[in-house]
């Protein structure tokens, strides 16, 4: 639990962005922090442990960079999950709800091959939504989603509910704004 601490404190809290009312939780400072970098990556490398994981799918953005500190620590391959008109091959792509509105991820139709075991990485669990669709585009491919991470969960947001059927993983939790 010390450790938990010890990362929380390494995350920045930045009052109204990218609107006003919101708390964003910046993880930059943690990641240029060696010790933090590495502490919490060496945790979502023993989330994962003995799970033959075969992928590790990153979100935009800032899931491509722990999730490729995971590709490495756990030799599986990297894929990229864009917004729309990032990738520049075949893809297919899931729309999702935001709270006013919709968005939609893509990944490459190649990314994934029948029987692939992806664990899924995104920087932060909110609503769910994000990670609901990416594990949507991983199952249309034909692969099985292992395991989701995330380096934070804000919890009194309620979206591990919409992902209850994945083993979700977290590492620093919040239970209010």
């Amino acid at each position: 639990m010390a450790i938990d601490m010890e990362l929380k404190s390494l995350i920045r809290d930045v009052p109204d962005f990218p609107k006003k009312g919101i708390i964003f939780k910046d993880i930059t400072t943690l990641f240029k922090d060696p010790n933090g970098l590495s502490i919490a990556s060496g945790k979502l490398c023993n989330f994962a442990e003995n799970k033959n994981i075969t992928k590790i799918a990153g979100i935009e953005s800032r899931g491509f960079i722990l999730g490729g500190i995971l590709a490495e620590k756990l030799h599986a391959g990297f894929i990229p999950i864009r917004k729309p008109g990032k990738l520049p091959a075949e893809k297919i792509s899931e729309n999702y709800a935001l709270e006013y509105g919709t968005d939609s991820i893509e990944i490459h139709k190649d990314a994934i091959q029948k029987g692939d075991r992806v664990l899924l990485h995104d920087d932060l669990l909110a609503t769910g939504g994000t990670m609901e669709a990416a594990c949507k585009l991983v199952e249309k491919l034909g692969g099985e989603v292992v395991q989701i991470s995330f380096l934070i969960e804000l919890n009194f947001l309620k979206g591990r509910d919409k992902l209850k059927r994945y083993d979700v993983r977290s590492i620093i939790q919040y239970e209010s704004e």
